[in-house]
């Protein structure tokens, strides 16, 4: 039993390094990949594709008589992209007959489709502002045409220049000091770190409104999901590494997600954050936001992050047929969100759906959870005895309430 549970360890940890695409492979598979110096994510892909290698293979195993994959064909491109045609003629040898000797007619041509790019054109753009004078009247002095608002009033970047780099950095993961080199590299503009930093500041600056007011919309609701990712800040007393800082998620299906930086995980940020809210509260098992919120909130857990254990129990042990059932169980009532976030239905909607299709799913799967973590304490995550019915101010146990007020909607928060 012990070699087993080692070997169900090893095989889990192995998927975890390699990705998603190794949960294909069989465990002689992940031992070749073992033996590699380096497996980026690409061979793993590969190697998912494969057929998985046997153990002891006989003579009489060939792969002649399996069916070959179809190949899906060269992708098609997108027909909103702008066509450019590029004219290939045939060559002087080409347009005369090669039996006869007179000249050939066109009668069609063969297209080939490939993605191209135009390379980006740097450009420096002059603002000439008008200047004008009455040549009778020079007491009335110089009219100057008004300068047109800019993000930045007396940089050297454009606005145009400053909403690439917002873009290049949030959007494409694109640090500034790169963005610099970059510009050095194409057009040979050495641009000072310090100008690309006061662009993206100043522009942060000029969306707090919007935060604010998404942040308001957010606490005005009645459930919020919320979780917290680590991030890493350059600090002047940490030298040679990054002090460990948090962004704080909040947000509800429907609306936008509001991020809270906070250079610590202390349950200070959430607690200022959602102040006196009195609605629904989704989180993982963190003990953060445990005594945040105001009186009347309710804490739920995410039947999500307990289904990913039954997963992996069913990864690394393919016969557990307990945790695949509570898989299969609880993705029936996925399914039932599913479809109620296909019709758009907002939140009391989605609770009369839990009212009129769940509620016998809800009490089959929530018994069977509890009684599979009582009978089982290896490979299966260990489930929070049924309680009662959730109070206001108090957490509720996602995998055990009987609540439609919490059980359907609070499921799925990442």
């Amino acid at each position: 039993m012990k070699i087993q549970v080692l070997e169900e360890r090893l095989r889990r940890d192995r998927i975890a390094r390699y990705g998603k695409h190794s949960e294909t492979l069989s465990d002689l598979q992940l031992q070749l990949l073992d033996l590699e110096p380096g497996v980026s994510s690409e061979e793993v892909e590969a190697e998912s594709q494969r057929e998985p290698l046997q153990a002891s293979p006989t003579e009489g195993n060939t792969c002649a008589g399996k069916p070959r994959r179809r190949h899906p064909g060269r992708q098609e491109l997108p027909s909103h992209l702008e066509r450019v045609e590029q004219m290939i003629v045939c060559g002087p040898e080409q347009c005369n007959c090669g039996r006869c000797g007179q000249q050939t007619t066109v009668i069609g041509y063969e297209e080939t489709e490939v993605l191209d790019v135009r390379p980006a054109q740097y450009y420096v753009k002059v603002i000439k502002r008008e200047k004008r004078a009455c040549r009778s009247c020079e007491e009335q002095g110089v009219q100057t045409a008004p300068l047109p608002e800019r993000i930045v009033p007396r940089s050297v970047l454009s606005d145009q220049m400053i909403i690439e780099a917002v873009v290049n950095k949030y959007c494409a993961s694109l640090p500034l000091y790169r963005q610099q080199a970059i510009l050095q590299r194409d057009a040979g503009v050495q641009i000072a770190l310090s100008t690309l930093d006061d662009g993206v500041l100043r522009v942060g600056d000029l969306l707090m409104p919007i935060a604010t007011a998404m942040k308001r919309e957010v606490l005005s609701g009645t459930y919020i999901q919320a979780d917290e990712t680590p991030i890493g800040v350059q600090t002047h007393d940490k030298g040679g590494r990054n002090h460990q800082a948090y962004l704080w998620q909040y947000g509800s299906p429907g609306k936008g997600v509001v991020f809270d930086f906070r250079m610590g995980r202390e349950s200070e940020g959430p607690r200022q954050f959602l102040g006196d809210f009195h609605g629904l509260l989704q989180t993982d098992g963190y003990q953060g936001y445990n005594h945040v919120g105001g009186p009347g909130m309710v804490h739920a857990g995410c039947l999500a992050h307990a289904r990913r254990k039954y997963v992996g129990a069913v990864k690394v042990q393919g016969n557990n047929r307990e945790s695949a059932h509570i898989v299969e169980l609880m993705d029936e009532l996925f399914a039932i969100d599913r479809e109620a976030r296909e019709q758009n239905l907002d939140h009391a909607q989605r609770n009369g759906v839990a009212e009129d299709r769940s509620a016998q799913k809800r009490s089959r799967t929530g018994g069977r959870l509890h009684a599979v973590a009582l009978e089982q304490a290896d490979g299966v995550p260990e489930v929070s005895g049924a309680g009662a019915e959730p109070q206001p101010g108090r957490k509720c146990d996602a995998l055990d309430c009987d609540s439609q007020h919490c059980f359907i909607t609070l499921r799925r928060s990442c």
